[in-house]
């Protein structure tokens, strides 16, 4: 997840009556890049339920993938869908289209020029480092208890309900059996921070502790100095209870812990606006 700042010259793609999008070649060499590149990436860096889902899902590896091919196999799971929309929606269509299992995607393909770092999530970061964690049954049923909870909270609120998605959905770590393991897509669908917030030795790893997730502050246009560690998804679900919004409430009465990264002149801030 990542605050509304900037915005590019990127735009959703309008896709034909079947749910297709006309994808240049270039688009698909793109694809299969990236894919590539994280494939060779993951494979002890991924959690084993994301590894999974990406075998559930069969996404092509040297075009694209659309909307509807993904969506059968998703729904075939746990009955979540995508749902295709612009790069930037409002915090409440973000949290009602979760409640209903349905993921807000993007669908353009990032530039050549961005093919390492894009501010703004395309359709690679939402199939590939979003939809695999989607076939996982209590992750999507973590998922969807979140958007609904976030239905029924306030603008002020929401602000601090993102947190938890950044530090989990987007930028969440695991403990296993094989050691620490990704399942964030912000993480597993970028090559340099697949590397990194598994074995830079200067950032912080901590145990997930809903409270400190909702009081620390990030970024979005830089490498992650802090990632909560999970022992398993239930941790995720469990913590979508009915003391979820009094936590809340104490993060905001506590204010925000001291960011542990240089603030820019111009810093990124959450909006209420999804980058989805």
């Amino acid at each position: 997840m990542a605050a509304a700042s900037k915005i590019s010259g990127y735009h959703a793609i309008t896709a034909d009556a079947q749910g297709l999008v006309a994808y240049s070649g270039s688009d698909d060499k793109t694809w299969e890049l990236l894919y590539q590149r994280q494939a060779e990436l993951i494979q002890k860096r991924a959690s084993s339920e994301y590894l999974h889902g990406l075998d559930i899902l069969q996404l092509p590896t040297d075009r694209v993938a659309q909307v509807p091919e993904v969506n059968r196999r998703l729904g075939e799971a746990t009955g979540w869908q995508l749902e295709p929309v612009a790069a930037v929606i409002p915090f409440a269509q973000f949290f009602d289209l979760l409640s209903q299992r349905k993921f807000p995607a993007a669908t353009f393909m990032r530039r050549t020029e961005d093919i390492d770092y894009l501010q703004e999530p395309d359709i690679f970061h939402e199939i590939y480092g979003h939809c695999p964690m989607l076939t996982d049954p209590v992750f999507a049923d973590f998922v969807q208890a979140y958007g609904a909870l976030g239905c029924k909270a306030n603008p002020r609120e929401r602000v601090y309900l993102a947190r938890l998605f950044w530090f989990s959905v987007e930028f969440g770590l695991i403990k296993s059996a094989n050691g620490l393991r990704a399942y964030g897509a912000g993480i597993l669908s970028s090559s340099d921070e697949t590397v990194y917030a598994l074995e830079n030795n200067t950032v912080e790893r901590k145990p997930w502790d809903v409270m400190e997730a909702l009081r620390t502050p990030y970024r979005i246009d830089i490498m992650q100095p802090v990632y909560y560690v999970i022992d398993n998804y239930q941790q995720l679900y469990n913590a979508m209870d009915k003391y979820l919004m009094d936590n809340v409430h104490t993060a905001m009465e506590l204010g925000l812990f001291a960011p542990s990264y240089p603030t820019p002149a111009v810093a990124s801030s959450i909006s209420n606006k999804h980058d989805c």
